[in-house]
């Protein structure tokens, strides 16, 4: 019972308190892991429940094993039988048991989203459709959204809406598409990310027996950072713990930020209304941050209008004011955040991976790397391409994944040629189209070859075929990486990579060593009983982004994006980019939810700090090829003034020289000083500034034009009375209702036209 002693009181209720449904709301930096580790080794050790009948969902497996191992220090060795994991591990898992039901081989292959949108291309190439309009990215997300609100590709081309839509998107095949494609990973004994949810909703909802087996196991349902789930992770949850009512959701509200992978913050707003009986747990306590990033913080979130209510607080520190600089332009915000970060390092004595760049989009990466490498200062982009997606692993993994399932497609293409053995394109869409025209696999057609192509072409293929085979009898005989081993020589990959002696294939050719030392650590694992290769290519197909890398494994400054931070912590944290219309992204300004998404993604850019936060923000910068003017975020002003300050030391009030050809500092200076001229803030006495419509999203003004209803954020509505065109500086005289007569550049200038 020691491990009671470290809660605080609402920690230690959220702990002890184990039947019923529960939701614990978890402020940023109050010790959510621990409540929910403590929570269920107190199951085994106090309740005495079978670890067994304990379901556990996480959103990355580097979660699932921090919390496995802390459980075990407490609970024993018993804990290692609990069903943890991710989402997708776990339901996998249950999936691999229930295959038969859903026509599935038990060793069904994960598609990652390259091998998904590689499909898609075929697909498109195969339908004769222009992949122009048919981009594999934007149908890749079609189908991906489709499913993840459990719409089938029936569902799809029977309902009128999405045809509609598509037709308006000039897309009309793309529910061919979505049944070409499921039909394809069907016949390839395969199942994407998306179908591990998708699918799992289709086994409980068609096999009642299968989801009475699964209830009656799971007595105990926790969920972690369940602001992010979507509708098919929560009605899996909500079937699952439907008999013993012994559910515990634990989040944030406030960091909910992923909207765009399916992610739906209605289901923690509104568990409530689900579980009318819930217990509420508010851990408000934050540990991690000073007293004023953690003020900053709320006074930003406030803000939002969609939120569950709760005061997080600390008992650290004051701690430094958010830092705020000022710089005339991007390569300009670089340097003034490099300069900043040698002085920290050095005066404070801190080290590199104390300090972390964050930013709304990868390409904002550019000026900092830049700056960085001036001055020596070594950094790594973190979430950039991953060890898994490097070509060389890919095709390993695709001789490993091919000799476990010989009807999968995208394997097959990526390996039938490599090393070369004489077996062109043209061949391999034979032998696909073959299988599909004559309803047989492809490895029925590889093994009777002769039948569908000549002479020298099937040479190679029955070579190929017999090497398979005998990879598929060392598979049966071997663990992991014995098999691996034996394929990586055998098929000749191995031997190419040795014999490339450049700089980069040396590379190649150790990451090839560095998977088999990962695989040999695979079987090597305490505890791990399953040490097949089946089990290794399961674990690594539902590796997730955050699994990847760690920020601080090694002494590098850490650059990443927003997204990328969520869950990390770092001493020193830069938020760079602070602009209109990039943070908050020009995107996400068409209604109040997108809007209230991007603050809750600032909030969690903040309370990633413990002692220093500081944001920056240029007045140029250049963005597709032009050279913009740019102006604060709207969330620079949402921070409460006595938490913020200007850091004079990194701060150029005013550009100075020529900023591009073109244009000079001095004339880029009066164009901000006419535009605070035409936009003062200054509200005449008696007047009060107007508060902006519920819908309100500024509009394209280079359709603005005489005689036009328009609403301003801070002066309301008016009626255009007068264009001027000078150039490019546009300008607009409007009669305001309240605050009469106003000139405003258009260049600046927000406005929502009305009619």
């Amino acid at each position: 019972m020691d491990y009671l002693e470290e809660l605080n009181s609402p920690q230690r209720e959220g702990v002890e308190n184990l039947d019923g449904p529960t939701m614990i709301i978890a402020g940023a930096g109050s010790g959510k892991t621990r409540v929910l580790t403590y929570r269920i080794a107190h199951l085994i050790r106090m309740k005495n429940v079978d670890p067994f009948s304990i379901l556990a969902l996480t959103f990355t497996n580097k979660a699932a094993k921090e919390m496995r191992a802390r459980i075990e220090k407490v609970a024993g060795t018993d804990a290692r039988s609990l069903w943890m994991g991710t989402f997708h591990s776990v339901f996998a898992r249950i999936l691999r048991s229930e295959a038969d039901k859903l026509g599935y081989p038990s060793n069904f292959t994960i598609y990652d989203t390259d091998d998904s949108k590689s499909l898609i291309r075929s697909i498109v190439k195969e339908m004769g459709l222009d992949d122009k309009v048919y981009k594999h990215n934007v149908v890749y997300n079609r189908i991906s959204g489709a499913k993840n609100n459990l719409i089938s590709w029936q569902n799809y081309l029977n309902n009128p809406l999405y045809i509609s839509e598509d037709e308006q998107a000039q897309k009309p095949k793309m529910g061919a598409i979505y049944k070409e494609y499921v039909q394809r990973c069907f016949r390839s004994g395969a199942m994407d990310f998306d179908d591990l949810l998708f699918n799992t909703n289709v086994l409980f909802r068609d096999h009642l027996d299968v989801l009475n087996k699964y209830q009656q196991r799971f007595r105990y349902v926790m969920i972690d950072e369940f602001q992010d789930t979507n509708i098919s992770q929560y009605l899996i949850t909500k079937r699952l713990s439907s008999v013993h009512q012994n559910i515990c959701v634990v989040g944030d509200d406030a960091q909910s930020i992923y909207a765009f992978r399916g992610a739906n913050i209605q289901n923690i707003l509104n568990f409530e209304k689900d579980y009318p009986d819930l217990r509420v747990i508010k851990l408000e306590q934050n540990y991690r941050s000073t007293q004023n990033i953690v003020n900053a913080a709320n006074s930003v979130i406030l803000k939002n209008s969609a939120q569950l209510q709760k005061n997080v607080w600390t008992d650290n520190d004051s701690g430094e004011l958010v830092h705020l600089i000022k710089s005339t332009s991007d390569n300009e915000e670089g340097r003034l955040v490099a300069s900043s970060i040698f002085e920290d390092r050095n005066n404070k004595k801190l080290q590199n991976k104390d300090f972390a760049i964050l930013y709304r989009t990868n390409s904002q990466s550019r000026s900092m790397e830049e700056a960085l490498r001036k001055m020596n200062i070594p950094y790594r982009i973190f979430g950039g391409l991953s060890f898994y997606q490097r070509k060389e692993i890919k095709d390993l993994l695709g001789y490993l994944r091919f000799t476990i399932n010989q009807n999968d497609e995208q394997s097959f293409r990526r390996i039938i040629n490599l090393p070369k053995r004489g077996i062109g394109a043209s061949s391999v869409d034979k032998i696909v189209i073959a299988a599909f025209e004559n309803d047989k696999s492809i490895w029925e057609v590889l093994q009777n070859i002769r039948n569908f192509l000549p002479g020298r072409t099937a040479n190679a293929v029955e070579n190929f075929v017999n090497q398979i085979k005998t990879f598929k009898i060392k598979i049966e005989r071997a663990d992991a990486y014995e098999t691996a081993s034996f394929i990586a020589k055998q098929s000749g990959l191995l031997r190419e990579l040795y014999d490339d002696k450049t700089i980069e294939g040396l590379n190649r050719y150790e990451n090839v060593q560095e998977l088999l030392n990962a695989i040999k650590e695979f079987v090597d694992t305490p505890g791990q009983e399953d040490k097949s290769l089946e089990a290794f290519i399961a674990d690594v197909a539902l590796l997730t982004d955050a699994d990847k890398d760690d920020p601080n494994d090694t002494d590098y400054v850490n650059m990443m994006t927003i997204h990328s931070a969520k869950g990390l912590e770092f001493r020193h944290v830069y938020v760079v980019g602070m602009e209109e219309d990039l943070f908050p992204s020009q995107m996400m300004l068409n209604s109040r939810a997108d809007l209230e998404e991007e603050r809750r993604l600032f909030y969690v850019a903040i309370t990633r700090a413990m002692e220093k936060i500081t944001l920056s923000y240029a007045l140029t910068r250049y963005r597709f090829g032009r050279l913009k003017s740019c102006e604060p975020s709207r969330f620079i002003e949402e921070i409460s003034p006595e938490f913020i300050k200007v850091d004079r030391k990194f701060n150029n009030p005013e550009p100075m020289g020529s900023l591009n050809s073109g244009v000079s500092g001095s004339n880029y200076a009066r164009n901000l000083v006419a535009q605070r001229k035409v936009e003062s803030n200054k509200v005449p006495p008696g007047k009060k500034l107007h508060t902006p419509s519920a819908d309100f999203a500024p509009s394209d003004t280079r359709k603005l034009d005489t005689g036009m209803r328009v609403e301003h954020p801070k002066f309301g509505f008016g009626e255009v009375k007068k264009m001027d065109i000078e150039g490019a500086n546009r300008k607009a005289t409007i009669e305001f209702e309240n605050f009469g007569e106003k000139t405003l550049l258009l260049t600046f200038a927000k406005l929502r036209i009305m009619d």
